[in-house]
């Protein structure tokens, strides 16, 4: 039964990709808190892994605070750059699979069409330039990697770095009576923190290789994204579509971030759930709705 251990397990996407996992009676899963593996501390690491002896060790660990990175560029790098790379140099040493969770910031925003593996990165923040730095070292640390980019996640847990998520923030601006005004061009793909779980299982039976983007399928804006919430929650409130110079932000962020795939996987791609769909069954499983609509 192979063992996987998941750096960052009590973040968003770590908590989904610990319960998916052990649901499946095919892995054995090993949690691992900042309190267990610290990604920058490279002897705690490189011991810890050593004792794990895990098949895969998937490093959910990020400094991801996209406006904070711009201000603490030196942390940004030390977590997501020098931190990936410990874990992939511990993983080389104990012969384990890395796998590094990346991001759709690594690109630039200005293609019109969506993203795939095969186009470059240039990423226009400090974050995604972290998160690139990251993919490289370890590709060239370990022989063994799997490296998944997700975009624009949502999840029960919430991003710890971040106070929550975007849908938790509109519905209780909604609620209380709030001007609603949201971003109109800026394009994303949300994607639910448990269908990049199921994508991660899946990638790992398959023993996959190389770059995968691991997003839900279909795209829209923050408005349109907020916009749906609200109609799947009931809720009649106003939402004012804006510019995102409205909101001025200390990092770039892409215009267009949206990610697809040329991998040839049956959870990604035109075979992944869409965003809605992801976004409904999020609206569920945090009792937002009581019967699915």
């Amino acid at each position: 039964m192979p063992r996987v251990a998941i750096l960052g397990s009590t973040g968003q996407l770590g908590t989904d990709l610990v319960e998916v996992l052990r649901q499946d009676s095919r892995f054995e899963v090993i949690p691992l808190g900042h309190q267990e593996a610290d990604c920058t501390n490279a002897a705690e690491v490189r011991d810890v892994i050593a004792r794990l002896r895990a098949d895969h060790v998937i490093n959910c660990a990020a400094f991801v605070r996209v406006d904070d990175c711009e201000d603490q560029p030196g942390l940004a790098f030390q977590v997501n750059a020098v931190g990936a790379f410990n874990v992939a140099r511990a993983c080389a040493a104990a012969d384990a699979c890395c796998v590094y969770i990346s991001t759709d910031y690594v690109f630039d925003g200005i293609k019109e069409s969506p993203y795939l593996e095969s186009d470059t990165p240039n990423p226009i923040n400090v974050y995604g330039a972290s998160k690139l730095a990251g993919e490289y070292l370890v590709r060239q640390t370990v022989p063994r990697w799997l490296i998944v980019r997700v975009a624009s996640l949502f999840g029960k847990t919430g991003a710890r770095g971040k106070g929550g998520n975007f849908i938790e923030t509109i519905i209780s601006k909604a609620k209380a009576g709030d001007t609603l005004r949201v971003v109109n061009d800026i394009k994303v793909s949300p994607t639910y923190a448990r269908d990049a779980a199921a994508v991660l299982r899946d990638l790992l039976e398959r023993r996959a290789r190389g770059i995968v983007h691991a997003a839900n399928n279909g795209c829209c804006t923050w408005y349109e994204f907020a916009k749906k919430a609200l109609e799947l929650c009931g809720l009649a409130v106003p939402v004012e579509p804006v510019v995102s110079s409205a909101f001025p932000v200390r990092a770039n962020r892409p215009k267009n971030s949206v990610l697809s795939t040329e991998r040839d996987y049956p959870q990604i791609g035109s075979n992944s759930p869409t965003w809605e769909t992801g976004l409904r069954d999020y609206l569920l499983e945090k009792n937002h709705l009581s019967v699915p609509r």
